[in-house]
């Protein structure tokens, strides 16, 4: 380790880093020794910003420790926003991918730094004021119907999933990660996990969908005279299949949780804030879509955050979490066990 500056956060050794960089990437990095923090708010990949002194990048990787098969893929998130990078759909620029684990322990890309903030509460929401706020969201909507509108054959997309069958695999994907994770009973999970799987919906064409698409997983550019959206992050579970799925997610994270200090999102309550079914109406307008069954797809939505946020509250019992708001993570999963049930009710 350079003895002129601290050690890399945890699981970031900018020592290694450097030395790949400089030979995979000769002449990006600047003379001055390389720095980096890590980026919170995220509950499972992990995201450093990091810098040579003079320009800055962001390197991402998997969490440590547990990680459950098929998750935290860095190959995937890099295909895809090499692929958007082209369209109008806003990403960072890709800059380099290593599927050497014995640079940094596990897989892991590089993109450029791209400013903007990632609103993740109400409170921090709030001083943007009600209309820029509404516009911020709806903002949303429209970037998600952008994104649903790439034709996946144009950007070498077209086999970046197995579109036929996606509501059956996700369901039983999802179940699998929860009995993989899980190390104590959950009221009312099996029984939301089966309802779903009697109700499944007939998808429509299928489309690149995010997998986890909020508010909190875009950056919000308000350097100009209007706000825009200057990139969707955190592209882990894209995949080609039912757009749909992006859309229940979206209104999922648009209900409130009455929930004091939340680790997960909740802007939903911000003044101007608008409310799911003005962002299901925009989105049916604007893409053409029948959305005659979004509360299914919102109830999904709320099971698989349940399971994530199992997983995540069971590698924090093991040790292997790096941040803080960890602790609160178990008590939110019979919360979204129970919107699940609710919603599902009114499919």
């Amino acid at each position: 380790m350079s003895q002129d500056r601290p050690p890399g956060p945890p699981g970031l050794d900018l020592d290694r880093l450097r030395g790949h960089l400089d030979r995979e990437r000769p002449g990006l990095l600047a003379a001055g020794p390389l720095t980096a923090r890590l980026i919170e708010g995220g509950r499972s990949n992990l995201t450093y910003a990091v810098t040579d002194g003079t320009a800055r990048w962001v390197v991402r990787r998997p969490p440590l420790g547990h990680v459950l098969a098929t998750a935290h893929d860095m190959r995937r998130e890099h295909r895809v926003i090499s692929a958007l990078h082209t369209t109008d759909v806003p990403v960072p620029r890709p800059v380099l991918l290593c599927e050497d684990e014995e640079v940094l322990g596990a897989p892991f890309y590089v993109m450029e730094f791209v400013a903007g903030t990632p609103y993740r509460t109400a409170e921090q929401l709030a001083p943007l004021g009600p209309e820029r706020t509404r516009a911020a969201v709806l903002g949303l909507v429209d970037t998600l119907v952008d994104l649903h509108a790439v034709d996946p054959e144009a950007v070498g997309l077209g086999d970046f999933g197995r579109p036929e069958g996606f509501l059956d695999r996700q369901l039983r994907r999802w179940g699998k990660q929860l009995d993989a994770s899980r190390g104590r009973d959950l009221p009312g999970i099996e029984e939301l996990h089966a309802a779903l799987g009697r109700s499944l919906p007939t998808s429509p064409a299928p489309t690149v969908v995010h997998g986890d698409y909020r508010l909190d997983n875009v950056l919000l550019d308000t350097s100009g005279e209007a706000d825009r959206i200057a990139a969707v992050l955190d592209w882990e579970m894209s995949t080609l299949g039912d757009p749909l799925t992006d859309l229940g997610l979206l209104v999922m994270y648009s209900v409130r949780l009455d929930v004091p200090e939340s680790p997960v999102s909740t802007t939903a309550g911000a003044p101007g804030h608008p409310d799911p079914a003005e962002l299901i109406e925009r989105y049916a307008a604007r893409s053409g879509r029948d959305v005659s069954a979004v509360a299914w797809y919102t109830a999904f939505a709320w099971f698989k955050l349940a399971v994530i946020l199992e997983g995540i509250h069971y590698r924090y019992t093991l040790g292997q979490t790096v941040g803080a708001g960890f602790d609160r993570i178990g008590d939110l999963v019979p919360v979204f066990i129970e919107h699940g049930l609710s919603t599902l009710s009114q499919a």
